[in-house]
């Protein structure tokens, strides 16, 4: 019968219809134990815990009347197991205790086992250490190899709550290679997590992300629906890598059963809605989760439970006696060296005040040295903060550069575009605390702004490999074909939207797994670089600092500064710059010019007066980046362009154009232009030697193929931003869209690309002053300028635009003089003008 309790953890279902069976039969005390037993352990393991306590009860009466004192010790362990899932678990120990007298063997190391696994449980990984290591020798020398693979996982999950990482993935390794031979589905299913999780702790989340979806298909080859514990964990990692809407949007979606981890499942849904900026909701699933824990008596989980709450008040301002419980919290933390410490200590600090505060941001510095460098750079946050608050400036600057090369060197491990892009949040509150003591010295804003902006786009993407289609993202270029279909014939395109989603969770999921292809140099630019590679031209760079905008003007070897005004000020302009281009693309008649006025005097202020006539290089803060430039009266009448960054403007103007004799030039034609794509057959008799690619023939993968290393590229096709998801921002080609994941593929940039679309240069903030979309997927590939749209275009107008630039770039002109050519051209015609200004030359 040993073999019914087996099956209860490698097919439940199975076990569950033979233990039913036997219950319902006239059979011997003995199997109505092991039935019960076996019936048990299946309902503990789908949480439904009062039922499983029933059951087991029943089945310590029958091991009793069978009289068999090991098999009475084996139920009343199953049973302490199940109480303690249930969330008793002193009574849960006072059964494993009470299990362990008198046993011997291998009966005695497998309750000691299940001990540890209770102590751990409520916090008391210390004490469960030695009773696991004893029980993993006695089971070693018996050859129970299930068993010594169970306790393995067991102890290696306590060396991992202790911060012994190393030791915590030899016993899952260890674990993983017994049960590659022999072991139970829930056990694989739990050291698959395990692996994930080490991979987390190290700071390395595209292998954590690798991890957690093998075990999602680990689950799928199992037939076994996807269990509480594998979300929560799952979860962590996401909200680990910067996506905590994502884990957020985990939590509601899943439909299993929580009671077994109900206090777990709400204190990472807790910490997934404080990241995602709901602190009030945060607080109360923190709350929930605080209370269940202190009612199962697991001090350890309540105590991060309670930080999450004290995160949450303090995000919604609510201070009322919230600093008592901060430091209480942080230094119980602290006690434990916890990887919560120096955030914890830091908020407490910051509630607190006179040596307190000092006290708790030294502790929280003292973890400077963590292996984990997210740690690190929490810690020194709080360094910062310290030396802010004595007054030492240059110590502030010292310790937030030390933080942020600890977060460069997490970001480095990371190959998709989007978790290094939101991993600089992590580094938001450092770049605020270096941009405050930096703003006083001109060069010295300007060497901290540089070293806080678009640091995504010096490292290519990992993707960048067009020999091979992901099927997930060859599956949604088809969705995306089907859709445009369906809407072109009025059908209904529900499902259609439901299978786009899920395709588009694919394709992310699957990018979120990779790992940097290589070490690019990030070193941060030097600003005597900066200021040399402009030399006589000008380059205006537009800096954050505490919500007031800081325009930096560098020209003939002067870096000077002037403060234009609150940043909210530009922030109310923006809506209606965009209502009025989308006015003048529809024909209407708009007035751009007083807008314009007002748009320069608050990005610009008095530094207008230091621009010297001539070209400008322009470098706004993230979130200004898609504002129609053009119509600011200063740069109206002259050729400028616009760069994420000075650093990102001196690596386009190193890009290296093609040879003479290599030289391509690739005009596509997307479907369904108003226009029919006007300018293009145009473009193509300017261009005989051209690639011609337009119709049936505008197809993704000779798209792709054409781009690669091409010199000028023309694309007209529909583009859509998508805000919600910029890497699915997109182009609209014969068999489907083409998106930023796709434009990651491509081996070599080309030199230069004009986008013709409306919106196609839109590029979305993320993170801590970082962009994604069409437009940087290009220069993170190498591409030295672009000309594209920050907003809705008149496709006719367009075309004839379109045709003007290109004259202008054919006789040798660049992009910023070609379009400033364009603009000129336009003087009397509204629509054509007020087009022509939705579009800027981005990059060299």
């Amino acid at each position: 019968m040993e073999e019914l309790l087996d099956l209860a953890l490698d097919q439940p279902d199975e076990a569950r219809r033979r233990a039913s069976t036997l219950l319902a039969s006239d059979t011997d005390a003995r199997t109505l134990a092991f039935a019960a037993q076996s019936l048990g352990i299946v309902l503990r393991d789908e949480g439904r815990s009062d039922e499983a306590l029933a059951v087991l009860r029943d089945a310590l009466r029958w091991a009793r009347s069978d009289g068999d004192p090991d098999r009475v010790r084996d139920v009343r362990a199953t049973l302490g197991v199940a109480l303690a899932w249930a969330g008793q678990s002193r009574a849960a120990l006072r059964e494993l205790r009470t299990a362990r007298e008198g046993a011997t063997g291998v009966l005695a190391a497998k309750i000691t086992m299940r001990e540890a696994g209770v102590l751990a449980l409520r916090g008391g990984e210390a004490d469960a250490v030695p009773l696991l290591r004893s029980a993993l020798a006695s089971l070693q020398q018996s050859g129970d190899d299930p068993w010594e693979a169970r306790t393995r996982i067991w102890l290696g999950y306590v060396l991992m709550q202790l911060g012994r990482v190393d030791e915590a993935e030899t016993e899952f390794a260890a674990a993983a290679r017994i049960l590659e031979k022999k072991g139970a589905w829930v056990d694989r299913l739990a050291n698959y997590i395990n692996l994930a999780e080490v991979a987390l702790r190290r700071g390395d989340h595209a292998l954590a992300l690798r991890r957690f979806a093998e075990t999602e298909e680990a689950y799928r080859a199992a037939g076994w629906p996807v269990r509480v514990e594998f979300v929560i964990e799952y979860a962590v990692s996401y909200r680990a890598a910067g996506l905590a809407r994502d884990a957020v949007a985990m939590f509601h979606t899943f439909e299993g059963e929580i009671a077994p981890l109900e206090a777990e499942f709400f204190a990472t849904l807790a910490g997934a809605l404080l990241d995602a900026d709901q602190p009030a909701e945060a607080a109360e699933a923190a709350q929930r989760a605080a209370e269940l824990f202190r009612r199962q008596d697991r001090p350890w989980f309540h105590l991060r439970a309670r930080l999450t709450w004290v995160l949450a008040r303090a995000e919604q301002g609510d201070r009322r006696g919230l600093a008592a419980a901060a430091r209480s919290v942080a230094a119980e933390l602290h006690h434990q060296s916890a990887h919560e410490a120096p955030l914890a200590l830091t908020v407490a600090g910051r509630l607190s005040r006179g040596e307190t505060r000092a006290t708790c941001w030294e502790q929280a510095a003292s973890y400077r040295s963590h292996p984990n460098a997210l740690v690190r750079a929490a810690a020194w946050h709080a360094r910062a903060l310290a030396r802010e608050k004595s007054g030492d400036r240059g110590g502030v600057l010292r310790a937030a550069r030390a933080g942020l090369d600890a977060l460069d060197e997490h970001r480095r491990l990371l190959g998709s575009t989007e978790l290094r892009a939101r991993a600089s949040t992590h580094g938001h509150d450092l770049a605020l605390v270096a941009l405050r003591h930096a703003a006083t010295d001109p060069r010295d804003l300007l060497r901290w702004s540089e070293r806080t902006r678009a640091t995504t786009l010096a490292q290519p993407p990992a993707t960048s490999d067009a020999a091979t289609i992901p099927t997930t993202l060859a599956a949604l270029r088809d969705n995306g074909r089907r859709l445009i279909e369906a809407r072109q014939e009025g059908e209904a395109t529900e499902a259609l939207e439901q299978e786009r989603l899920r395709l588009e969770r694919a394709v992310r999921a699957e990018s979120h797994t990779l790992s940097a292809s290589a070490a690019a140099d990030q070193r941060p630019i030097a600003v005597e670089g900066i200021v040399t590679a402009v030399g006589d031209g000008c380059l205006v760079e537009l800096v954050d600092v505490d919500g007031v905008l800081h325009v930096l003007v560098i020209h003939r070897g002067r870096v000077r500064r002037r403060i234009a005004g609150p940043t909210a000020d530009v922030a109310a302009l923006l809506a209606p710059a965009a209502m009025l281009l989308r006015r003048a693309a529809r024909g209407r008649a708009a007035d751009l010019s007083g807008l314009g006025l007002r748009l320069q005097e608050a990005i610009l202020g008095d530094a207008v007066r230091l621009i010297p006539d001539g070209p400008v290089v322009l470098a706004p803060t993230a979130r200004l980046h898609g504002l129609p430039w053009a119509l600011l009266p200063t740069l109206a009448d002259r050729p400028f362009s616009i760069v994420p960054s000075a650093g990102q403007w001196l690596r386009a103007t190193a890009a290296v154009r093609p040879r003479p004799g290599d030289r391509r030039t690739v005009l596509v034609c997307g479907p369904g232009l108003a226009s029919g794509g006007a300018e293009v057959p145009l473009l193509a008799k300017r261009h005989p030697e051209a690639s011609l690619l337009t119709g049936a023939d505008a197809r993704l993968e000779a798209v792709l193929d054409a781009l690669d290393g091409a010199d000028l590229v023309h694309l007209a096709a529909h583009g859509h931003f998508r805000a919600d998801s910029p890497l699915f921002s997109s182009l609209d080609l014969a068999d489907g869209p083409l998106t930023v994941h796709d434009l990651e593929r491509v081996r070599r940039a080309p030199y230069r690309v004009v986008l013709s679309a409306c919106e196609s240069g839109v590029l979305a903030p993320v993170g801590a002053e970082e962009l994604l979309g069409l437009a940087s997927s290009l220069f993170a590939l190498g591409t030295a300028g672009l000309v594209s749209s920050v907003a809705e275009v008149n496709d006719a107008a367009t075309a004839a635009l379109m045709v003007e630039l290109h004259n202008a770039l054919a006789a040798g002109e660049t992009p910023a003089s070609a379009l400033h050519r364009v603009r000129a051209s336009t003087a009397g015609d509204a629509v054509a003008a007020g087009t022509a200004a939705a579009f800027v030359a981005l990059g060299s």
